[in-house]
């Protein structure tokens, strides 16, 4: 009996310890990120991205991996490239012919063409890159600032905002999210 109790309250603690955690994250990564980071195929962060760009028809979902890679890289919200991506271009479906520009980047007013990229991912590196050397470098580290600079639009950040916690909250097991043939 003397041996069960401190057996019972060890499984309770690592029980809680164990738990998930979930908090919503920064804008800018709070961890320390790492030249060239390689993102793990299981981490599930990625996992989580494609099946929320793939529930979106999205043709970025086969980038999952480079969106988080590059957000950990440049310590950026692993969510944000692709949340603007949302505004932009509906998750890059609707975009000027082979451009690979889903973020409207290089498209200022009035004009209907901006920076063509050779693939999702160039794209994905040149946006991240933009958005921390010339964004966040500079001071602009929340949605709203960035909003004033990037977007002519005063409801681009709103609009952002509602992608990064639509992709935060995205349970892919949920009924409405499953893919259904008839």
């Amino acid at each position: 009996m003397k041996h069960i109790i401190p057996i019972a309250i060890s499984f309770i603690i690592y029980a809680i310890s164990a738990g998930p955690v979930m908090a919503a994250a920064p804008l800018i990564s709070e961890a320390s990120a790492t030249p060239n980071a390689v993102v793990k195929a299981e981490d599930q962060r990625v996992t989580h991205l494609k099946k929320f760009l793939e529930t979106h028809g999205s043709p970025m979902s086969e980038s999952a991996s480079h969106f988080v890679a590059e957000a950990d890289r440049l310590g950026l919200d692993w969510k944000l490239v692709a949340a603007i991506a949302g505004v932009e271009s509906t998750f890059g479906k609707h975009i000027p012919a082979n451009s690979y520009n889903g973020w409207g980047w290089g498209v200022f007013t009035g004009q209907s063409d901006g920076i063509h990229f050779k693939d999702w991912n160039d794209g994905i590196t040149k946006v991240s890159e933009g958005l921390k050397y010339r964004y966040v470098d500079r001071g602009a580290t929340s949605v709203e600032q960035m909003g004033r600079i990037y977007a002519a639009s005063p409801t681009w950040s709103t609009k952002v905002r509602f992608f990064l916690q639509k992709i935060e909250a995205f349970e892919p097991n949920r009924v409405e999210h499953l893919d259904v043939t008839i």
